[in-house]
């Protein structure tokens, strides 16, 4: 998933780092089916061997007709394409409709999320900031400080643009406000 037109750079692509490397990747992301959690790994066939010496006590397998829905899914690239454009488009409504806002926007290549500072707004900590914005302006907001094993506050909340253009319109009326 990467807009403007740039192209996804896999370490699988040079041979040097193919030899050596583990590609780790999830079907949900790239397919638009994120709460089907499959995913899978590819490496040399020696990594991989070391890999399911650990694989086989973590998880067994998926469900059998998660991977017939996931293969049958995959028959036709045309989902798996247009993708891109596809959040692209969200994106670029999403910042445009924060652009006026008192929300400063990160960059944002190639997720959907958009990750912005708030500190115009407030100076409250990312974690209460997000719930107050979630319980008390009714949009979601994950803090970014969740995703360190010990928080560090650097006041930037991100926020999902992977919704319906009307959620997404709604959000932006209520943002626009703050």
């Amino acid at each position: 998933m990467v807009y403007d037109g740039a192209q996804h750079a896999s370490v699988a692509r040079d041979p040097r780092l193919a030899e050596r490397a583990f590609v780790v990747s999830s079907f949900g992301k790239t397919y638009h089916v994120t709460g089907w959690k499959v995913g899978y790994v590819a490496a040399p066939a020696a990594l991989m061997q070391e890999f399911r010496k650990v694989h086989q006590y973590n998880v067994f397998s998926v469900n059998t007709p998660m991977q017939h829905g996931i293969a049958a899914y995959m028959e036709d690239p045309a989902p798996y394409l247009e993708l891109p454009g596809f959040y692209q488009k969200k994106r670029d409504l999403f910042r445009a409709g924060l652009a006026g806002s008192r929300f400063e926007l990160l960059p944002t290549n190639g997720t959907y999320f958009q990750c912005v500072r708030y500190g115009a707004i407030s100076g409250l900590p990312e974690a209460q900031f997000a719930s107050w914005l979630t319980l008390e302006a009714k949009v979601a907001a994950i803090p970014v400080s969740a995703f360190y094993s010990r928080p560090v506050e650097s006041g930037i909340v991100r926020f999902c643009f992977a919704k319906k253009d009307e959620t997404l319109e709604q959000a932006l009326e209520i943002l626009r406000r703050l």
